[in-house]
């Protein structure tokens, strides 16, 4: 008898010390390769953008402290080479400066400050893409929406810091434009097309990328939510790779955005509808609120 506890008493701390030993990142990415009907990925828009500037070091934090699984982020690169965070091609809105940042060294840059959303003077500083994934490191998944420019350059930075698993790098373009310009990287991190399904030609561009590449993920954008559109989302669906989908605003995805959540408190015709097309992530600007909103459901821990 006393064996039996003391066998159980082992395997118990086994598993205790197993499941203790997954940081933050990899849970999320194990989650992230589990079936959509199990749990959904909340994917924080310009990290938490309402509160801290965006796309600044704060923001991102902010996204952590808050169990977010995925900031999505936008790069640019300084006169001196650097990858920073920036989503314009002027620092005019965000910052204190003005012109563009290629026309700065890192350096001065720093000189400037950013602006919370208000358009407010704040304390925080222009991050380089290599703090932000030292900061991310074993915390939380990051997805590059405008940096496909600085594909290769991404993934030196990717690799010296060992966060290669934790980045999406994505791009709207067809898969023979992105083999022929990033083929010697893009079998090495996760790559994620962006597909606009109400547009022409959509379903050519799935089909070279389910052929050729078969990705982890598609982010699908759609101005309507009509049977051509449905049809497409489910053929993606079907091929087992995982759906992303923006809330952020009406043309994204077919009117089911996140004021309709909130402002008009239909979050079931909003985020429940996409969760009903399969998608996996779902990319929002109330990120609290979302979360809360799959716990109740829950879809989220």
């Amino acid at each position: 008898m006393r064996r039996n506890l003391f066998s159980l008493s082992c395997l118990l701390l086994l598993c205790t010390v197993a499941l203790w030993g997954q940081n933050p990142a990899e849970r999320i990415h194990k989650a992230f390769n589990e079936p959509a009907e199990k749990s959904i990925l909340v994917v924080s828009h310009r990290a938490d953008w309402r509160n801290a500037p965006e796309n600044s070091l704060q923001a991102i934090q902010n996204c952590i402290d808050m169990g977010v699984d995925m900031v999505e982020i936008d790069l640019k690169r300084t006169k001196d080479g650097h990858l920073i965070l920036m989503h314009d091609k002027t620092i005019d809105r965000t910052t204190t400066g003005k012109g563009k940042p290629e026309d700065y060294t890192l350096e001065e840059l720093r000189q400037f400050r950013m602006r919370n959303g208000a358009g407010h003077k704040t304390r925080h500083l222009i991050p380089t893409f290599e703090e932000v994934m030292k900061l991310c490191k074993g915390k939380i998944m990051v997805n590059v929406d405008k940096g496909y420019d600085y594909f290769k350059e991404a993934y030196v930075i990717l690799e010296k810091t060992g966060t290669v698993h934790q980045c999406i790098m994505k791009a709207g373009l067809p898969y023979d434009q992105v083999k022929a310009e990033n083929g010697e990287v893009l079998d090495k991190m996760i790559f994620m097309p962006v597909i606009d399904l109400h547009k022409e030609g959509a379903e050519a561009v799935v089909d070279g990328y389910l052929e050729h590449m078969k990705p982890q993920a598609f982010e699908l954008v759609f101005d309507n939510d009509g049977p051509e559109v449905q049809r497409l989302i489910k053929k993606v669906r079907d091929s087992g790779a995982k759906i992303f989908i923006n809330s952020l605003w009406p043309e994204l995805c077919g009117g089911h955005d996140d004021d309709l959540a909130v402002e008009l408190k239909q979050p079931g015709e909003s985020w429940g509808w996409i969760i009903g097309q399969g998608a996996k992530l779902i990319q929002t600007d109330r990120p609290a609120l979302l979360l809360e909103y799959l716990k109740a459901k829950k879809l989220h821990d």
